[in-house]
């Protein structure tokens, strides 16, 4: 147990604090459980809140360019309205619901460069501190881990993941930010395709998909996205032939033939959109999780066949040790 000394707001001598999440990995809107441990300084203070906030390394774009930053996405009080003596140690037991949009970060064990915390704030005597951040591992839900899967199966490889500040226009997105996967193209797509990015926006009553490909150009026609978006119920994953059903919308983006998207409502907000703030567009960029690479042999459990490159547990790491401002 590591416990982290208050020396801001708080002061030097206040108490310290350690967050333990129970073993597991969690689902998005899943319960996530803990204890936050508690250790007394050198005076008796009187706890006021302690709060846990969930914390992603999210990209975005703006005049200048592409800069990365941590936002929180997500609060929670857990406990507060107590003393804590000279020395005492307590532990306060949570539990609490992750939003149905939490990013994976993982896929069968393996890493996908996407990096979330849970950070631990204590209010003492009106004084707030950050004292505590935790990486944070979700897993998909299975609506998600069968699309993935299906991908899999029909070629597709894993390339990157990240997550990318903004809106995506017409969908029920709620958090400021979106996950998108990037997948290389199937052989039988190879030739039009450069990547498929995807894209889960999960919800109490199912999974909304969006699936943006980007195009090849060819002699006569420049190059332009197109894009895809359904929604599965969670009741409807294993009713699905999912092979057949995204061969089928993969075939449809492919043959998207509409100029630019002048037809075509969803077709080219790729890299064409408002790129400030909360922008409407779906927009794909090189992210931390560009170093983390399974080949084209596909992504279904026994194929993933990546390795997590060093330089995202650097990034990762990084983000735990000093990004706690």
């Amino acid at each position: 147990m590591v416990f982290k000394r208050l020396l801001g707001a708080i002061g030097v001598g206040g108490p310290a604090v350690d967050t333990v999440l129970d073993t597991g990995v969690a689902l998005p809107g899943g319960p996530l459980s803990g204890q936050v441990h508690l250790r007394g300084g050198d005076a008796t203070v009187e706890i006021d809140h302690i709060g846990l906030e969930l914390v992603a390394r999210v990209e975005a774009e703006h005049e200048q360019g592409e800069s990365e930053g941590t936002v929180a996405f997500a609060r929670f009080t857990v406990g507060g309205g107590f003393s804590l003596g000279e020395g005492e140690q307590l532990s306060v037991p949570f539990g609490v619901t992750l939003p149905w949009e939490t990013p994976i970060t993982e896929l069968y064990g393996q890493q996908l460069g996407v990096v979330l915390g849970v950070r631990t704030e204590l209010a003492v005597a009106g004084a707030k501190d950050k004292g505590d951040l935790d990486p944070l591992a979700v897993r998909p839900l299975p609506v998600q881990e069968a699309v993935l899967e299906a991908f899999g199966r029909l070629g597709f490889g894993f390339h990157s993941a990240d997550l990318e500040y903004g809106h995506i226009g017409g969908t029920g997105q709620r958090l400021p930010f979106y996950q998108e996967i990037e997948l290389t193209p199937a052989p039988q797509y190879a030739h039009a395709v450069d990547e498929i990015e995807l894209t889960f926006l999960a919800a109490p009553e199912g999974v909304e998909i969006v699936l943006e490909a980007d195009k090849r150009g060819g002699l006569f026609s420049s190059g332009h996205d197109a894009l895809v978006r359904f929604t599965v119920g969670h009741q409807d994953v294993h009713t699905r032939d999912w092979v057949a059903d995204l061969d089928g919308r993969v075939r449809q983006l492919v043959e998207h033939r509409s100029a630019h998207g002048a037809h075509d409502p969803y077709a080219g907000h790729g890299h064409h959109g408002d790129h400030h703030g909360h922008h409407d567009g779906h927009h794909s960029g090189p992210g931390i999780g560009t170093a983390v690479a399974a080949g084209a042999a596909g992504l279904a459990v026994g194929v993933v066949g990546g390795l997590v490159a060093a330089e995202v547990v650097d990034e990762i790491g990084d983000f735990f040790e000093g990004d706690e401002d």
